[in-house]
């Protein structure tokens, strides 16, 4: 025997483009007469909260519907609406008071309680995460730098501030190596006087790393 469902039972979803049973699928926005199916408006949110968006809106631009939380918790992973918590305890927080874990696969948050006092020195440098228990800097907030102080690593160049930039940084510094000013590869000196001439053909003192003539160093004079 064939069934048939009255329309005024049907719609059609205008995220996904599928008829759905307007009593089981369907999700009306508050605010709004927009609907859409309740499988769609879950991801719409999961992809908002991706974004660390916090106030989610129709999908409709200029719609002035809101969704809240307890609203759509019927319809959301239980991950998601946690995220969702998450994400709007952290909008109202400052953006100058937060920071997160500089360790990408952690990314804690962190809320800087002196932001705003003035005059306040800091003094804590390194610091531990307390989720994933690695050591990073509170000052210059990247993983912990060291043998570096914060003024030092400040100076590094963006390529040298990586691990295996601070190991080779480490190394020049203990080998006091200078660096080409023109072709920017590392020479080291084994004697002789502090005019150099690399193998890119850039002549540079040895002693402050300027360029230089052949026989005289115009900025530090050796």
């Amino acid at each position: 025997m064939e069934v048939t469902i009255p329309k005024c039972d049907i719609f059609t979803c205008d995220i996904c483009v599928d008829e759905k049973f307007a009593t089981n699928d369907m999700f009306k926005i508050l605010g709004c007469n927009h609907s859409y199916c309740k499988n769609c408006i879950a991801k719409y949110i999961s992809s908002k909260l991706q974004e660390n968006i916090s106030r989610i809106s129709c999908p409709v631009t200029s719609c002035n519907g809101q969704m809240e939380p307890h609203n759509c918790r019927s319809i959301l992973p239980n991950d998601v609406f946690v995220r969702w918590g998450d994400v709007l305890c952290e909008s109202m927080i400052f953006e100058y008071e937060k920071f997160y874990c500089p360790f990408k696969d952690c990314s804690a948050l962190f809320i800087n309680e002196c932001a705003g006092v003035e005059n306040m020195v800091v003094v804590i440098t390194q610091s531990k995460c307390p989720e994933c228990k690695r050591l990073f800097c509170a000052k210059c907030k990247v993983p912990w730098h060291s043998g570096f102080v914060c003024e030092e690593f400040e100076k590094l160049n963006k390529d040298e501030r990586e691990i295996e930039g601070l190991q080779l940084v480490k190394l020049v510094k203990s080998e006091e190596w200078q660096r080409c000013p023109s072709c920017r590869m590392y020479v080291g000196r084994s004697e002789g006087c502090a005019q150099m001439r690399c193998r890119c053909g850039c002549n540079f003192c040895y002693k402050c790393g300027a360029h230089s003539s052949d026989h005289y160093c115009n900025s530090c004079g050796t």
